[in-house]
């Protein structure tokens, strides 16, 4: 285990990684966990890797769990990695799309609910409360349950049944408020004061990140650790971007990789866009977004908490932010679907219609590796598509022209 300790990014104190620490205790900031680089860099091979399980725990020397008995593991990591030919072609670039949305609860929230409720069971943690805008809250739901804690959700009324349901047969506290996730928010904020939970939400507990960063050691070792020219990553929290930024650091610190660094996107609906506000004006951090709303739901976050470490990685990697309009993705999510077979979420949707657009503008330029991350499977939006299909009778043939 190389963990050395907890890390202030803001105040850089730093804090025992072997006590349950939330935020920083001098500052409030996120916390970020640190390794004792120059030791994994001596001691773990990425030769090794080839004989490892394909999960994410393979990295382990990177991960924060002490001691494996505590690890809680449904098999997550390891997505592929898929060239989108025909689309690329189309647009003269090697377009890749890192799908997500086949490991356990159908999204990428899985990774970081396996770190963190495997560092939670670690240092005793018997209760979890967080907000949700649903995938969150499913994933961490079921991971509690094979670890024996108790997890109390609370996400808007409005977040997609599916979410709801896979808390609740997970047997989650599940709460529904009448607003947003910064509504949710308050909620459990009043409720782990009062009783002593864990506070699972967004960046309060430096494990989560741990688990996304390895999206990124998993591209890295997937383009045998050439990194992309871009990778796009649709944010709400951005806790992905954040990982993804400190996995690439990581690895040129441990010399996996060269000094290249992937330009980093962070793309937002139009309707809930302030880490792009925030970059369209060259501010360190974003200002609550009122009147949040997007059909890709699991980005409506109006103010996130690491909002500041989002912008870091987009201006360090010479990155951008760019907002989506919904009519827009919805149309890209059906191209998607149509051309290269994949159904995938509204969010990773997003992801496309900014690429075209960075495309057009030059940003993105013809010949250039561009990765784009689907943080979910379609199948959990069923919502979001709407096509009329033709009823035959019995006694009907299918009609030559549809």
């Amino acid at each position: 285990m190389y963990m050395t300790h907890l890390e202030c990014p803001k105040c850089k104190s730093e804090h025992n990684p072997h006590q349950l620490t939330q935020l920083c205790p001098d500052c409030g900031a996120p916390l970020l966990v640190r390794y004792d680089l120059e030791k994994i860099k001596a001691n773990f091979k990425k030769e090794e890797l080839p004989h490892r399980k394909p999960d994410l725990w393979r990295y382990r020397e990177m991960l924060p769990l002490v001691d494996e008995q505590y690890k809680v593991t449904l098999g997550e990591g390891m997505t592929p990695l898929l060239s989108l030919d025909k689309l690329g072609k189309k647009l003269g670039i090697e377009l890749y799309v890192k799908d997500e949305g086949i490991i356990p609860s159908g999204t990428f929230k899985s990774r970081g609910a396996a770190v963190g409720v495997s560092r939670a069971k670690e240092l005793g943690v018997t209760a979890l409360a967080m907000p949700t805008n649903g995938n969150a809250g499913a994933s961490w739901s079921i991971y509690c349950a094979k670890a024996d804690i108790d997890a109390y959700i609370v996400m808007p009324v409005d977040a997609p049944a599916i979410t709801r349901n896979e808390c609740a047969i997970a047997g989650a506290k599940l709460f529904l408020v009448n607003g947003l996730i910064s509504d949710a928010g308050k909620i459990v904020g009043r409720a782990v004061a009062k009783n002593g939970w864990m506070d699972a939400s967004t960046l309060k507990e430096p494990y989560r990140i741990e688990g996304k960063k390895t999206m990124g050691l998993e591209i890295a070792e997937q383009l045998n650790w050439e990194v992309p020219d871009v990778i796009l990553y649709p944010t709400g929290g951005g806790v992905g971007l954040i990982g993804i930024y400190k996995a690439l650091r990581e690895l040129q610190a441990i010399g996996w990789i060269g000094e290249k660094m992937p330009r980093l996107v962070a793309v937002q609906a139009a309707g809930c866009a302030p880490i792009v506000k925030a970059w369209e004006e060259k501010k360190p951090a974003s200002e609550f977004w009122n009147n949040a709303s997007t059909v890709a739901f699991g980005i409506t976050v109006p103010k996130a908490l690491g909002d500041f470490l989002v912008l870091e990685a987009v201006y360090a990697t010479n990155g951008c932010a760019i907002a989506i309009e919904d009519a827009e993705l919805l149309q890209d999510l059906a191209e998607l679907a149509r051309e290269e077979g994949m159904f995938i979420c509204p969010e990773g949707a997003a992801n496309y219609t900014a690429t075209k657009k960075l495309l057009q503008s030059g940003w993105i330029k013809p010949g250039e590796k561009v990765v784009m991350l689907n943080t979910g499977a379609g199948l959990k939006y069923p919502d979001t598509v709407n096509v009329q299909v033709p009823v035959l009778q019995p006694d009907e043939d299918i009609p030559a022209v549809l």
